[in-house]
């Protein structure tokens, strides 16, 4: 047994979080694509059979109230807030993270011109998920504002009085580089601005602390880290202090004070109801709302712990087995700026994931040479970790 190997049976012998493996449904697949589509909690299927037979094929529309069907975007919300350190009452379940995006930049702006004329420019991560550029860019376009791509380094030194709305990556999709949200939530608000951020890469992996630091609205998808399933709905995070100011430039009639009183005029409701637009999509909110049984007793500190060690492991591990110089790791070596994915550069690397897939490695490839492994601790063991880096040794070699 090499010395790798043995290391791997020793951590995975003294993981405080090893149990939690069995509530998913796993094979000897060493799964570390969980940053792309988490795993499916064990209890889903048998959830989403009485969903279905039950509260939708027997009692149907009486489902609405007799299952709790109306109140699931915010009863799920608050199961989502202790995940990214948030008080219940402020998040809303639906809706795309797209579209979520979109709501909250466009009343990012709106609630900075309550400031006073002048704020015309949104900046935006330039090294964000392609996506986030695109909504930023039609927000721009629909308020009148400029739109400005920064990198997240950059912010501090270009925030101006014209700035209304700065929308960040907590995590880089790519590198799997952790930015520094406390510390550029608090330069947005010297500026005067309003702080928007995506949690897409960090919620359920990390602690985010968005009460702690003051952040005004987030927004994060939940199949990711948090297992909801493909397609799973997004989340709106509005501060409590901003409710009744947060004006969506997509108004609902589920986001109405009185949804069933059909009125001409929009008057919206308050709390985090506000966020909502349409009808709740139930199926995928009420499946991601058994896998979210999965965190029940569990501290999102140890899970960054185990995040931390296993992603320290996986480069003690690659240094050992792969060949020097064959593959350049892409993400940070300080613990403050990792999160919880390994990047690694590499010759070939479309080619190279293909086989490591074909070998029982899952991870993923994004162009043109990166080869992206994501480590959620609630499945991922250390010795799914030291397995890993041989197998890419082999494949290298």
């Amino acid at each position: 047994m090499s010395e790798t190997s043995s290391r791997a049976r020793e951590l995975d012998a003294a993981d405080e979080l090893a149990a939690v493996r069995a509530k998913f449904v796993l094979d000897s697949v060493v799964y570390l694509d969980g940053n792309s589509l988490g795993a499916l909690p064990a209890a889903v299927p048998g959830r989403m059979e009485d969903v279905v037979r039950r509260q939708w094929g027997s009692l149907r529309i009486r489902s609405w109230e007799e299952s709790g069907w109306w109140t699931a975007p915010e009863r799920i919300g608050d199961r989502i807030a202790p995940l990214v350190g948030a008080a219940p009452g402020q998040i809303v379940v639906g809706d795309s993270t797209s579209v979520n995006v979109f709501k909250a930049l466009v009343a990012a702006v709106r609630l900075a011109a309550e400031g006073g004329p002048g704020r015309d420019e949104i900046l935006v991560d330039a090294t964000t998920f392609p996506t986030d550029g695109y909504i930023a860019g039609s927000a721009a376009r629909m308020t009148g504002c400029t739109l400005r791509p920064v990198t997240p380094a950059e912010v501090p030194g270009v925030l101006t009085g014209r700035t209304a709305a700065v929308l960040l990556n907590h995590v880089d999709y790519r590198t799997g580089r952790l930015h520094d949200l406390p510390g550029l939530t608090a330069a947005v608000h010297a500026a005067g601005a309003v702080a928007v951020w995506d949690l897409c890469h960090s919620a359920g992996a990390l602690p985010v602390g968005l009460d702690e630091h003051g952040v005004d609205l987030a927004v994060g998808c939940t199949y990711k880290y948090l297992n909801g399933g493909p397609g799973a709905p997004a989340y709106l995070y509005v501060r409590r202090d901003l409710q009744d100011r947060f004006d969506s430039p997509l108004p609902g009639w589920n986001s109405h004070a009185e949804p069933f009183g059909m009125r001409t005029e929009y008057t919206p409701a308050t709390g985090a109801p506000r966020g909502r637009v349409g009808t709740p999509d139930i199926l995928s909110m009420l499946a991601l709302e058994a896998a979210l049984e999965v965190w029940d007793g569990i501290s999102i500190d140890a899970v960054r712990a185990k995040s931390l060690a296993l992603t320290d492991f996986f480069l003690e591990c690659v240094a050992a087995h792969v060949p020097e110089g064959a593959v350049e790791s892409l993400s940070p070596k300080a613990h403050a700026e990792r999160g919880s994915q390994v990047a690694l550069r590499c010759p070939d690397a479309g080619d190279v994931m293909k086989r490591l897939i074909e070998n029982g490695v899952v991870g993923d490839f994004r162009p043109p040479d990166v080869l992206r492994f994501g480590f959620t601790p609630l499945y991922v063991g250390f010795a799914d970790v030291e397995r890993a880096a041989r197998v890419l040794a082999e494949t290298l070699a």
